[in-house]
């Protein structure tokens, strides 16, 4: 045994030169959430915020993850699958909103605010022209913070969720159109798109944002002739340098619109308002001028709609004729195709809610990622949003100077 001091500092200094085992640090996590994913009660929304996939990979991150049973049915996932995915299956509602973290695609209804402590985060849609002034109250009262996935923007401003929404909308919208043409019974016979020797259908698009650019682009791929209308050049001008010279754009000129749309087979409406209704840019006559049979799509309709033969259908009933013109005025196409559109809101929330545990909540959050920020109309039980104050006259601050005074 080596008692000499010198000798024991000479080999531990020996034994200090030799390899040694990487020291990694190991990242301390931030903060574990608790997210409830409640079944939705609006009327045929079928959509749920998150799929098994998406709660698989937060589960798999440390966050618990609170499903409602039955809340991906119409997007045909089962309880099982969330269950094997790591999420815990809710048979009460109410334990669903005790979560710190609600997250649901449609606007909260009154008895489901009931049930929430407070003093919570919510992630909804927020629509404007629907939400009540009560509801706001309700969720002022117990100092929620909601946010409106809607608003949320990316890096780029870009709102991803309204994209991608309107991305699907655009696609379905055309599909419809097509199945409509080609039905057995009420159609008028003809295919979407065309063969050698036949005349294209004829297409036209009111609107150049998203949904209109996604339904131009089906409905070439399908072969159909199209026709796009805006009064925004600049979308105009984007939507021909991203597709090319085969689709024909125009301003919404009341001559030239007419014309087009008593030739068109089909016409969608993808008008959006800036502030409250669309602007109704079809009227009675012209449908009245359109070819028997011809099918109108207007998905602007969630915003009163931009024909003015248009009324509120559904997904039971979502088509009806008027001058012998079928009509589909169906609010959320999205629901339609509700598993197409739970997996591309699955690919948007996931990230969202991984970064929130990241920053340590979602306080943290809206304080670091202005994008986040611009989705936010209530803080800690306090109005932010200025459209929505003027229109139901209740106080609002600037979220800016809310955060600034913490």
């Amino acid at each position: 045994m080596i008692t000499d001091p010198e000798t024991l500092k000479s080999l531990m200094k020996e034994g200090s030169l030799l390899p040694q085992e990487e020291m990694l640090a190991i990242g301390r996590r931030k903060g574990k959430l608790t997210i409830g994913i409640p079944k939705e009660t609006t009327y045929q929304e079928c959509r749920v915020a998150l799929n098994p996939e998406a709660v698989q990979f937060l589960v798999n991150n440390g966050h618990h993850i609170v499903v409602e049973s039955g809340a991906g049915k119409h997007s045909r996932y089962e309880d099982v699958d969330y269950s094997e995915a790591g999420a815990e299956i809710a048979y009460d509602r109410q334990k669903v909103f005790q979560s710190n973290i609600i997250l649901k695609v449609a606007p909260p209804e009154d008895d489901e605010i009931e049930m929430m402590p407070g003093h919570q985060t919510l992630i909804s849609a927020l629509q404007l022209t629907l939400q009540p002034k009560k509801t706001l109250v309700s969720l002022m009262k117990k100092k929620i913070t909601a946010i409106a996935w809607d608003y949320i923007q990316d890096e780029h401003t870009i709102f991803p969720v309204v994209r991608a929404m309107g991305e699907i909308a655009g696609n379905t919208s055309i599909l419809i159109a097509a199945e409509l043409l080609s039905d057995f019974k009420t159609g008028k016979g003809i295919m979407m798109g065309g063969v050698a020797g036949v005349q294209p259908t004829e297409v036209v698009i009111l609107g150049a944002g998203t949904v209109g650019e996604y339904a131009c682009r089906t409905a070439l791929g399908l072969g159909a002739s199209v026709k796009v209308f805006d009064n925004s050049i600049s979308k105009l001008r984007r939507l021909h340098n991203d597709i090319g010279s085969r689709v024909y754009t125009s301003v919404i000129q009341p001559k030239l619109l007419s014309k087009a749309i008593q030739r068109a087979d089909v016409v969608i409406g993808a008008i959006r308002g800036t502030y409250g209704r669309t602007p109704c840019v079809v009227t009675e006559e012209m449908v009245q001028s359109m070819k028997s049979g011809s099918v109108i799509v207007d998905v602007s309709i969630d915003q009163g709609g931009c024909f003015e033969t248009s009324r509120i259908t559904n997904h039971d009933k979502p088509t009806y004729k008027k001058h012998d013109i079928i009509h589909y005025c169906v609010p959320n196409i999205a629901s339609r195709v509700s598993r197409t559109a739970s997996i591309a809101l699955s690919n948007i929330f996931s990230p969202i809610l991984l970064e929130i545990g990241e920053v340590g909540g979602c306080k943290n959050m809206i304080l670091q990622d202005h994008g986040f920020r611009s989705g936010v109309y209530i803080y800690e039980g306090q109005l932010t949003s200025q459209i929505l104050g003027k229109v139901f006259e209740l106080p609002y601050k600037n979220i800016e100077w809310l955060l600034a005074a913490r």
